[in-house]
């Protein structure tokens, strides 16, 4: 699963509500974790095979199953079974036999179905289970998590068709537990079973689950029965339905359906989005020494889906974010999404987790797949930025190296396990285990670890256990630090140079409850035009290195391939950090050396930022943009050539948005034309930092601008927007916020929703006020924001009620009416969130 995290960086808030990234970041109260140990589950009975035959009723919402369940004892013979069945109405339970179904004796309670079987069996018979029911997923109370919002198993999407910008769907989720909201079944990620599916669906609607599709046979009444087989055994928790209008895109690897399944509006630009799928496969076939397992793959776009994406066998279930015209892809694609749901086709699918304990099995092999993807299609600097994204992500939800462990048996709730740790912490551990392993040993281990627990379960020992096999070496303690133990290093480091040394002074700062780690680093000592490798061993608090050098070091760059999963605070000075840039040039190396520059704010790094502006990565060329110091006459004359022509030809555009935002920020009304031109760009990227910019030339010319627009355009500039009506707080500006605020996915209405209030703030209409504040209020309930936002948006109204209040009492007449119906519907709207 991919999740989408606001604490990920997905989005970008207004300054109003900048804390609440923040404070998704901070890491968990260690007071409120349980002291249980999460034992693994106990295997009473083994899922064989399913076979499921189903139906819905759209108007109520319910899925109406027979399904046929073969189980067999897992080693002690029983002489009863055990269901996971959630929120279900139960009708029937019987033995299956050669002469007919047997009724069995059950009961049902607390979402367990328990059965008791006709006889003993041991584990050499095998015995199937009829059972009827009625699936009423909309009326089971369940609770989701911040990377899965909600967790019914089974979701109805615009069924009665009111909703005319909508489709009419039906998907399934089931990571974690919670198939078992649609079918019977052992809902635990270390079952394994083959699967037949028939879904019965309006004959206009396209379906798609895992395996092949084996029949489809018209019925009455414009309906039809789609069949659906999965010869290989997977977990049910990675059973998908998905039905809807989709139009497919079909698309091939050696010979295997790859096919792409989007609303009809977006299926012409399929291969724009999907396109890499079958390099992909080839890729991870081939460093895996496994070719892909399944006998097709597929892709398909959901609404309203309540994570990033999932790895469903066979059949990846994304989110809508995905799905994107031609002229929304010029702004950038979900490729490290798609590549990540891939490979867990391997890691997750073909070999799962055997418990949730064990999540860094699937999720940090998954994100660690993005990684070496971006390398592969986009060269050594793609790959070294994304691992160098992955660590910060990681290392801003910590705290003096504190984290929780990567195979964690003690937790709260299942869903914590979908977290930094397992996610990016995990990949970066892998992608330092690569290095030190060498890449074919690496590989090598991880073809060992999958063909020898294929299509079964997998833990962290058995990692280790194949990397052992295949190198010889013992790796115990490396998985003791890195998998059974908790934190990072925080490394303070001093560099000198004394009597012809160059010394190297080390601390591990990290909290005193934190590990003393060991870690084998290379430097790189920089000295009299030479490069000098040296290998050094920390493994104490304190540590001094020295080495013969003729002369002063320019720089010694320490961890020279920033594999350290942890922290550096170092000495180095501004000229170290110019040296760095031009001379060792990682990508790490590179943007450390621009933030730097950054921070310091020195005159003398304006040069480096000079040459910042034509660096091959475009991010780094952003932010060269905006670390340029204007207000330097001698700088601003170098540099605007350039900042203009990247704003005309860079083909990033976010490379040109930010230059177009740091054109406009001179004043200088001469480049009004380039805004001007920019409005009618393409990219919605560049429009918006258009029309931002020309609010600082010509405000009034930005909104008379925005109300020339298409309604596309304001929807996909809302932010941009929704900025330049805060300082133009009319009326009629009203429905555009309320349009995102009803329409709008997660991303969008979380980036307006701070602009929306200060809109309000500054409107003197109480009509509006009330209206907007019940819009906000129901969007972040609708969007399931509240943990987000609530917090924070009641604490603002109730300050902006005071300050009305405040208001009211200078003046008189009808102002003095308004302000303090104003003050009175903002304290209302304040006590409203507190309760929810």
């Amino acid at each position: 699963m991919n999740k989408k995290l606001f604490c990920c960086g997905v989005l970008i808030a207004s300054a109003l509500f900048s804390n609440v990234l923040y404070a998704q970041n901070q890491p968990a109260d260690p007071s409120n974790q349980l002291s249980i140990y999460r034992v693994t589950e106990t295997k009473i009975n083994d899922l064989i095979h399913t076979k499921l035959d189903v139906s819905f009723d759209y108007a109520k919402r319910y899925l109406y199953g027979k399904e046929w369940l073969t189980v067999r004892p897992h080693f002690y013979a029983t002489d009863s079974l055990t269901l996971d069945a959630q929120g279900m109405d139960i009708k029937e339970v019987a033995l299956v036999g050669a002469k007919g179904n047997t009724p069995l004796k059950y009961v049902y309670n607390d979402n367990k179905l328990l059965i008791t079987l006709n006889k003993k069996y041991t584990n050499v018979e095998k015995y199937t289970v009829y059972i009827a029911y009625t699936a009423k997923p909309d009326e089971l109370k369940v609770k989701g998590s911040a990377a899965i919002t909600d967790a019914k198993g089974l979701y109805f999407i615009n069924p009665d068709g009111t909703d005319k910008n909508k489709p009419t769907q039906i998907w399934t989720q089931g990571e974690t537990e919670s198939s078992s909201a649609w079918f019977p079944t052992i809902d635990k990620p270390d079952q394994k079973t083959t699967a037949e599916i028939s879904m019965t669906v309006k004959s206009k609607y396209t379906t798609l689950s895992n395996g092949k599709l084996i029949s489809q046979k018209p019925l009455a009444n414009g309906l039809r029965t789609d069949t659906w087989k999965m010869d290989l055994p997977h977990s049910p928790y990675l059973f998908l339905m998905a039905v809807g209008e989709f139009k497919i895109t079909k698309d091939t690897y050696k010979g295997k359906e790859v096919n792409y399944y989007l609303e009809p509006k977006y299926a012409p630009y399929a291969k724009q989005i999907f396109g890499k799928t079958p390099d992909m496969m080839k890729f991870y076939s081939d460093i895996l020494g496994l070719d892909y397992p399944w006998n097709k793959y597929a892709q398909v776009v959901a609404r309203d889906y309540v994570s990033g994406a999932m790895e469903n066998t066979t059949a990846t279930l994304h989110g809508e974010h995905v799905q994107k015209t031609d002229r929304e892809l010029l702004d950038g694609n979900e490729e490290g999404t798609i590549a990540h749901e891939l490979f867990h086709q391997w890691f997750g699918d073909y070999v799962t987790a055997e418990s949730w304990s064990n999540l860094t099995m699937n999720e940090s092999f998954a994100t660690f797949g993005e990684v070496i993807w971006h390398g592969h299609d986009a060269g050594q600097d793609a790959e070294d930025k994304s691992r160098y994204e992955k660590l910060q992500s990681y290392l801003g939800s910590t705290k003096d190296g504190t984290s929780p462990v990567l195979a964690r048996f003690y937790y709260n709730d299942k869903e914590d396990m979908f977290d930094n740790i397992s996610y990016a912490k995990g990949s970066i551990i892998l992608y330092a285990l690569k290095n030190q392993m060498g890449d074919a040993a690496f590989f090598k281990s991880l073809n060992k670890y999958l063909t020898t627990n294929a299509f079964k379960n997998g833990e962290t020992h058995q990692l280790r256990l194949a990397m052992e096999e295949v190198t010889g070496r013992d790796w115990s303690p490396y998985f003791n630090q890195w998998y059974y133990n908790s934190g990072h290093p925080i490394l303070s480091i001093d560099y000198g140079y004394e009597n012809g040394k160059a010394t190297i002074k080390v601390k591990q700062t990290q909290d005193s409850s934190v590990q003393t780690f060991s870690l084998p680093i290379k430097i790189d000592i920089y000295a009299g035009g030479k490069k000098i490798r040296k290998d050094i061993l920390i493994n104490s608090r304190e540590q001094n290195f020295s080495f013969d050098v003729a002369s002063k070091p320019d720089l010694i760059d320490f961890d020279v391939d920033k594999i350290l999963v942890g922290e550096v605070n170092d000495n180095k000075t501004a000229e170290n950090y110019y040296f760095q840039y031009k001379n060792a040039p990682s990508y790490a190396n590179r943007i450390e050396a621009l933030q730097f520059i950054m921070q310091s704010k020195a005159a003398s790094g304006q040069q480096i930022l000079l040459t910042g502006l034509k660096d091959k990565s475009a991010d780094l060329r952003a932010l060269s943009i905006d670390g340029i110091n204007l207000t330097d006459t001698q700088i601003k004359a170098a540099a605007l050539p350039i900042i203009l022509e990247l704003a005309k030809t860079d083909k990033d555009t976010e490379v040109r948005a930010t230059a177009i935002a740091k054109l406009a920020e001179t004043g200088d009304q001469n480049f009004k034309a380039l805004l001007s031109a920019g409005l009618k760009d393409r990219s919605y990227k560049v429009i918006g930092a258009s029309v931002s910019g020309l609010a600082k030339l010509a405000p009034q010319e930005s909104i008379t601008a925005i109300a020339a627009m298409d309604e596309d355009t304001k929807d996909h500039i809302a932010a941009a927007v929704a900025e330049i009506y805060i300082n133009d707080a009319k009326d009629e500006h009203q429905p555009f916020f309320e349009n995102v605020m009803q329409t709008g996915d997660r991303t969008k209405v979380f980036s307006v929703v701070g602009a929306y209030f200060q809109y309000l703030s500054r409107n003197t209409t109480p009509d509006v006020t009330e209206k907007g504040v019940k819009n906000i209020n129901e969007a972040i309930i609708r969007l399931k924001l509240q943990a987000y936002l609530s917090k924070q948006l009641s604490a603002a109204y109730g300050k902006t009620a005071q300050g009305k209040a405040q208001q009211a009492a200078a003046v008189s007449g009808e102002a003095k009416a308004n302000l303090t119906k104003q003050a009175e519907i903002f304290k209302k709207a304040s006590a409203d969130l507190v309760k929810e």
